[in-house]
């Protein structure tokens, strides 16, 4: 854990210090575009943070090859290599599209042949629990197609969150979390070192999403662009591919009887991973929802518009932070309470904790205007917004209001006693202001448009 620890720390430290450089060389190269009619932001911004967090990553992978603890998951295992070709190309990618604005078909063309790459480098699915049949191998050509299509749709997922400052960083480093906990979980407690390189990925990606997130949180002084978001989304589809399809579930030895009893314990546990889009699914939902949207008014899946969940959320009332914490939340619920109960199934209280959770997510949903006070012990950590507001006594309003009006009489007569016995009086504008002053003491009385 400890070397785990370090290699996080690295990837957000070099990605935190580069994204202000970074920031620097997108405004040089003009890599701002200007606001689109589906945004949200006021101001251009530029984009390119995915070079920052593209070397983060590099950095991460150098530092865990240089650990004792995780050198052997280079020596043993091509994957980090198979990711980070495919993390290079994918990269290459949405850079021109940061700064050229490239077609969307290209763009899907390049990330079937980023996860093409991997496939080839030995980063595929080999087998998977089907319920009620067991463990079926795949061939090599269902092996592939599995692998391409779930490596496409998780960065299509993430692609597509992207529209609010901090809403794809964060969610991704939540997933990135919960893979974490069950890779770990799978390699610690049970000595399977098909686990490590899915452990790895999910630390050096949470690192990469929080060394970006202060440059990007609200309001953003940068955005990830494409560069960023598909980074990431195949950083974690990687993983889950990683974790799914090289571990084989017969090995785990923890439940006794048929291979098809097996899978049906096992269900619980694998399922999860076998289908990582539970993890994602606000991301996924979103997609499906805008592709379903999108081709009934007879325009182009890839078509950009107004009608993801966060925009919905912005319509109905909620503020831009609000907005992203209530993804947060949603994220975080769905991704650990998948963990929860792939670890704990025979257990009803992490069911109940989930639908506790869920109750109370609702309540700060449809209540868009409310805002939550902090108790008065906390108010020194929290923002203004959220501190009470301090009411003074009947006879304290008083004094003060008495106090204001004394200080007010006595500066007009100062005033009046040091005003010169001649003055020049200025005319005053169209709206009585003057550009001396806030009002002309002998003001015109022509009205607005009329001369003479």
């Amino acid at each position: 854990m400890r070397d785990y620890l370090l290699t996080l720390c690295v990837t957000a430290a070099v990605t935190y210090l580069l994204t202000g450089p970074v920031r620097k060389f997108a405004i040089a190269t003009g890599a701002m575009p200007q606001i689109r009619a589906r945004d949200v932001h006021r101001e251009p911004t530029p984009r390119l943070g995915g070079i920052a967090m593209f070397f983060g990553l590099c950095a991460g992978l150098l530092v865990a090859d240089h650990l004792q603890n995780l050198n052997s998951v280079f020596e043993l295992s091509n994957e980090p290599r198979a990711l980070l070709s495919g993390a290079a190309l994918i990269w290459i990618i949405g850079v021109l599209d940061d700064k050229f604005e490239i077609d969307a078909l290209i763009k899907l063309g390049g990330q079937m042949i980023a996860a093409g790459v991997m496939v080839i480098q030995g980063l595929t699915i080999l087998w998977i629990p089907v319920p009620g049949v067991g463990t079926v191998s795949l061939t090599q050509w269902q092996g592939t197609l599995l692998t391409v299509a779930l490596v496409v749709i998780t960065i299509n997922a993430v692609n597509f969150v992207d529209g609010l400052d901090g809403l794809a960083a964060g969610m991704v480093c939540i997933a990135a979390a919960a893979f974490f906990l069950y890779s770990y979980r799978i390699w610690f407690r049970y000595g399977i070192e098909a686990a490590a390189p899915a452990s790895l990925f999910t630390v050096i990606l949470m690192g990469m999403c929080l060394g970006f997130l202060p440059h990007n949180m609200h309001p953003a002084r940068i955005f990830m662009g494409d560069s960023g978001s598909m980074l990431i989304g195949l950083v974690l589809a990687a993983a889950a591919i990683s974790v799914t399809g090289q571990v084989d579930p017969d090995a785990l030895k923890i439940f006794e009887g048929s291979t098809r009893q097996a899978t049906h314990a096992a269900l619980p546990v694998f399922i999860p991973l076998l289908l990582p889009l539970t993890i994602i699914a606000i991301p996924v939902a979103d997609l499906v929802l805008a592709i379903v949207r999108r081709t009934w008014n007879g325009q182009s899946p890839f078509a950009a518009d107004r009608g993801h969940l966060h925009h919905r959320l912005l319509e109905i009332g909620h503020s831009h932070s609000r907005a992203v914490l209530i993804m947060y939340f949603w994220s975080a619920l769905i991704a650990f309470g998948v963990v929860a109960y792939s670890v704990h199934s025979a257990s009803m209280w992490s069911v109940l904790l989930i639908v506790a959770l869920s109750a109370v997510g609702l309540v700060l949903l449809l209540l868009p205007r409310f805002t939550p006070r902090a108790p008065r012990w906390a108010e020194a950590f929290v923002p203004p917004r959220y501190r009470r507001r301090k009411t003074l006594p009947g006879s304290a309003v008083a004094a003060l209001a008495y106090e204001s009006e004394a200080a007010e009489a006595s500066q007009v007569s100062q005033a009046s006693q040091e005003e010169p016995e001649e003055r020049t009086p200025v005319p005053a504008g169209v709206n009585g202001a003057t550009a001396i002053g806030p009002r002309s003491r002998f003001p015109d009385r022509r009205k607005a448009g009329t001369h003479g």
